[in-house]
């Protein structure tokens, strides 16, 4: 069992790797990385040492997260300078390069301190990968993903895992829906109950 570590706020345990959604589900495609973090926990399970989070809009306070992790992957809504609902995988130094060039939103200027934080630490995760999407649109306030960027979720999922393998995560395919304990958000947050209008 892997020892407890106190990492600059709360009390975090060390695990190997950190799969991070980012971004805001009530503007439209910012929330593609939150949306691609959910749909990836629903179709596959992983090890213990392997984390899956909704980190939002949290920014500095995501530190002691990354700080503990060995291997982090960021999925979120970037903007390239490509045609809406383009795919994009980075991986080590052009992450923090493609995060912090042209911002999509706040959440990205916080998740940008973040990682200068750990590096100036010394306790940057070992190996760091993006899978990222052009967003099409963002100033729709409580608008859902636009379907170019929806469309994308499933290849984005599936180059999430291609990236976890690489690193020799194992990824188990889910044959039975999750148990409510192994959810990242509530039933009322997943997008359809949310473009339906049921979420609070």
């Amino acid at each position: 069992m892997m020892d407890e570590a106190k990492i600059g706020g709360p009390e975090v345990n060390p695990f190997e790797t950190l799969v991070l959604g980012l971004g805001n589900i009530l503007w439209a495609d910012e929330g593609f990385g939150v949306r691609t973090v959910e749909a990836l926990n629903a179709a596959y399970r992983f090890p213990d040492d392997v984390r899956l989070m909704d980190g939002g809009t949290q920014g500095i306070f995501l530190l002691p997260w990354v700080r503990a992790a060995k291997r982090l992957l960021i999925l979120d809504a970037i903007d390239f300078g490509l045609e809406p609902g383009e795919l994009r995988v980075m991986h080590q130094e052009d992450v923090p390069r493609f995060m912090g060039v042209k911002k999509v939103s706040m959440h990205q200027a916080g998740f940008q301190e973040v990682l200068m934080s750990a590096q100036l630490a010394d306790e940057f995760p070992e190996k760091i990968s993006l899978v990222g999407v052009q967003p099409e649109l963002l100033d729709d306030y409580g608008g859902s993903l636009r379907p170019v960027v929806r469309d994308r979720i499933p290849e984005a999922v599936a180059a999430a895992i291609a990236v976890l393998r690489d690193w020799g995560v194992k990824a188990e395919e889910r044959l039975e829906p999750m148990d409510p304990g192994e959810r990242i958000a509530p039933d009322e947050l997943k997008i359809d109950a949310y473009e339906q209008g049921r979420a609070p």
